[in-house]
């Protein structure tokens, strides 16, 4: 297949930090696959919140990862190095560190996992991102198990959305926070236990309540600042509060007493800059646990819209003003 790859491919640049209009169509060079690694004919890339920070210039790409951004692609592989030549020919999605906003993008092996027919090539794209991060951060950091229940906020984000369709698969009772009540509608149609107006409600006294004042077990926050002591509020006695960004702010006044008293855990984690390795496993464990649903067409990710990869600034204008449910991508065809 290697006739077939152009030697320019059309990319998306920042050009400066800043807005959405700062995204631009480009030509550059395209890449080729060192040894473990594949390249990937991308028909559809997820947009993430990483992106839209990358663009404003407040996340900068890992050393050594592509300054195109993009974390997550579908697509078809065209070319390999040593040791994923057998990838050939087949339909991956995949984990990047950047690169993904792209014709082509360069993934590694151990990242991508085979596209079931079940699955739209949009849908694919926007898998990897979100699913990578909430088993990560919900099941294996905060220890989330069958019976337990969670608060995630960001009910209908991209993550939150995943942690809902999760939640449902694996026994969890999620609550989430949105901010309208058409939000939290399509919140609770996706799944979800409960859904709480954080706008018009106090999400603290609703949490309550809900749990009948035993808390939840854990808190998958994406807000940080002061949301954190007021998460901790809503955990039960050995509660895990998880952090995985920090809308509100990066830091955060708790009471090591009340931490102390009640066995709590503090954690968090990133995923862009962690190992390939890491990264692999986690792919692998993904492959025993959650794939086999997604193979039965029991799990599919929540789908906003599809932008074709000349409106990128429009996808990130959308992504922006918060009025989106699920998860948007790029067309590359479009």
């Amino acid at each position: 297949m290697a006739e077939m790859i152009p030697d320019v491919m059309r990319v998306v640049e920042i050009a400066a930090p800043g807005g959405p209009e700062q995204l631009r169509l480009a030509s550059r060079p395209t890449p080729r696959p060192g040894p473990s690694e594949v390249l990937v004919k991308v028909a559809a890339a997820g947009v993430n919140r990483p992106d839209v920070l990358q663009r404003m210039g407040v996340y900068p790409p890992p050393p050594g990862a592509s300054d195109i951004p993009g974390l997550e692609i579908a697509g078809t592989v065209v070319s390999a190095g040593a040791g994923a030549t057998h990838l050939i020919g087949t339909r991956v999605c995949a984990l990047v560190a950047g690169g993904g906003y792209a014709d082509f993008c360069v993934a590694p092996v151990g990242t991508c996992l085979l596209v079931p027919e079940v699955l739209r090539m949009t849908e694919a794209a926007a898998f990897p991102e979100t699913l990578f991060t909430v088993w990560v951060n919900l099941f294996e950091r905060g220890f989330a198990a069958d019976g337990d229940t969670v608060l995630v906020h960001g009910g209908t984000s991209g993550i939150g959305t995943m942690a809902i369709k999760l939640g449902a698969l694996f026994g969890l009772d999620v609550i989430v926070t949105c901010g309208s009540d058409d939000k939290c509608a399509a919140a609770v149609e996706l799944g979800a236990a409960h859904a709480i107006n954080y706008r018009t409600t106090d999400f603290v006294e609703a949490v309550q309540r809900l749990t009948d004042g035993r808390g939840v077990a854990v808190v998958l926050d994406m807000v940080g600042g002061d949301y954190v002591p007021r998460n901790l509020a809503c955990l039960a006695d050995d509660g895990r509060h998880v952090s995985i960004a920090f809308q509100r702010g990066p830091k955060a006044e708790v009471s090591i007493v009340e931490i102390m008293r009640r066995r709590l855990t503090l954690t968090g984690s990133t995923l862009r800059a962690r190992s390939v390795e890491f990264k692999t496993m986690v792919a692998d464990e993904l492959v025993t646990t959650v794939w086999p649903y997604v193979e039965g067409n029991r799990l599919k990710p929540a789908m906003d819209q599809a932008f074709p990869l000349t409106e990128a600034a429009a996808a990130h204008a959308r992504m922006e003003a918060g009025d989106h449910v699920g998860k948007i991508v790029l067309e590359m065809a479009g």
